[in-house]
Parts: C-alpha cells; structure tokens; sequence
C-alpha cells in the first residue's frame, strides 16, 4: 500500500537507516489492521521459554502448538509475530510472507534465581534472513549487574541487523538493583526508554508505568519541574517523550493476565498518552480463540481512533 503522511513522518525519524532496514519497518506498520495508521499491536510468543509451559499454556491448551500463535497473529490483523528460534522454525515455511515475523534473539528461564538478571543469546542475524523475518528482538535489563554485558551484545547484533537491513525491537525491563515497585516506576521505564533509543533500537518495548519514583535525584526533578504523573496517560507521554522527544517508536507491554476491561481501560490510557502501540501476549493468547481475537480487534480499535 502507498505510504500515509504518518507512516512517510515516521519513517523520516530514521534517516541514518539504510533502505532495506526502513523497508522492514514500513512491513510493520503496513499489515494488518492497523496499516498506515503509524501504530502497531504485535503478538510476542516467547511466555514458554521464559515461564515455562504449563504457566504460558495450560489456561488455553490450543497455545502448546506452535501454529496456534502465528495463525492468530494473521487472522487478528496484528502487525507482527515475535517468537524465540524455536517457534518461529515451526512456522516460517508456511507463514513467511503472512505475518511480519520478528525473532527474539534472547531468552532466559526462571528455573535459576540470579542476582545479576541476564538473557543467554539463543539466535542469529543469520537465523532471522533465513527465516525471512522483518527485524530482530531483544531484551535488556537495565539495573542488573550483567547489563553492560546485553549492551555490548546489543551494540554488535543492532550494527550487524542495520548492515543487512532487519531494524532492533528490544523489550527493556529495569530488574536487579532497582526495587520490585521500581521495575514499573514511572523515572525508570522512562529511563529505560531512553537508554534504548541511545543504543539505537528502531522500536522499543516497555512496560506501563507506575504512579511511583524511585530514583531520589530523580523525584526532585519531578517534583521541580512538576512532570505530572497522576495518570497513565500522563506517564505514557512522558516515557515517549524520553524516547527522543517521541521520535522512537514505543509501545507497550500488556503484562500479566488480566480482565478484559482492565485490558481496554490501560490500552486507552496509553493511546491517550501518544503511545504507538501494544505488545501483547498473555492477555491474548491465554483466552480462548473468539475471546482473543475480540480481544485483539477492540484493542486495535482504541489505537485506530486515538
């Protein structure tokens, strides 16, 4: 499809990219529902490796297989599928070309309890042009001990990804030294936000702020300046303002399972804040097929007309 004003703005924001690599980024925001709207809702599948089976299917059994996901990414207009090598390899041969398909380059497990939170690379570059994905996925644990390690992992698999034209999504979860409230406080997922814009990720993913500060320097500054946090549509705009005055794509990380009205309820607080989208997983493919494909189109619909 021709590319909408919003789209054409959006892309302008990653000049330095080469043609191949904005290429992929346009794929995104041209399928599904959303198309040329400039905002995304992609399916991440990656809850088995990191939580194990049971936890990640057993409350909708059709999830254990593979096929399951990327059939609903299509068939709910999302703009992408995320996936660890795994199931993305179960799939590809028949939904390459259906579905922007986005590989998870690193995953953990929760079978070890660390203090110096770190994902282990479980993918290539190369494995994501075989694939025929879009772009590559990673994760980063801003506050943990191990983080300079993901940066500088970061740093050569992003160059490596921008030299064969697939753009960076990288989830950024604040974990190790910062608190458990901390993890979703408004100064860190904004911050964390920042830190992935500055490592050069194309979209980043984090998880919707809480009414809470946890950075003393921080809060003054808050305080000084009066960065009004009250409401998540207040918080949302300013962690995309982190994100190079909202010149990255940020969306959003649906979290744990919930109802659905509490799903519809932060979906219009983040597209009322200048989000870019959601990023949603447990709350859709847990339910049973009907419910998350409602689910997803009425999630679609907030964003649409945001």
């Amino acid at each position: 499809m021709p590319l909408t004003d919003r789209v054409k703005q959006i892309i302008s924001w990653y000049g330095s990219d080469n043609p191949g690599t904005r290429a992929n980024l346009v794929r995104m925001m041209n399928t599904g529902t959303l198309a040329g709207t400039g905002k995304m809702v992609i399916l991440p599948v990656d809850q088995g490796f990191e939580h194990g089976p049971a936890r990640s299917f057993q409350p909708n059994p059709e999830g254990y297989d593979p096929d399951y996901h990327a059939q609903l990414a299509v068939d709910s207009g999302c703009n992408a599928y995320a996936a660890p090598l795994g199931f993305l390899e179960a799939v590809a041969d028949r939904y390459a070309g259906q579905i922007p398909l986005i590989l998870k380059l690193n995953n953990s497990d929760t079978l070890a309890k660390v203090d110096a939170p770190c994902s282990a690379l479980t993918g290539t570059v190369k494995d994501a042009l075989r694939l025929g994905c879009v772009a590559i996925g990673y994760t980063i644990y801003p506050g943990s001990p191990a983080r300079n390690r993901m940066y500088e992992d970061l740093k050569e698999l992003i160059a490596e990804g921008k030299a064969n034209g697939l753009p960076t999504v990288l989830w950024a979860y604040p974990r190790g030294s910062v608190s458990k409230d901390g993890e979703t406080a408004v100064d860190v997922c904004a911050y964390a936000a920042q830190i992935s814009a500055q490592l050069g990720a194309h979209v980043i993913k984090i998880k919707p702020p809480k009414d809470f500060i946890e950075q003393a320097e921080a809060k003054k500054v808050f305080e000084k300046y009066g960065i009004p946090t009250k409401t998540l549509t207040d918080r949302v705009r300013h962690c995309v303002q982190s994100a190079f005055n909202g010149k990255r794509i940020v969306i959003f990380s649906g979290g744990e399972a919930k109802g659905t009205d509490d799903v519809l309820a932060e979906v219009k607080e983040i597209a009322a804040g200048g989000g870019f989208g959601s990023i949603m997983g447990r709350n859709a493919f847990q339910r049973p097929r009907p419910e998350a494909l409602k689910l997803l189109s009425d999630v679609m619909q907030v964003f649409k007309n945001a």
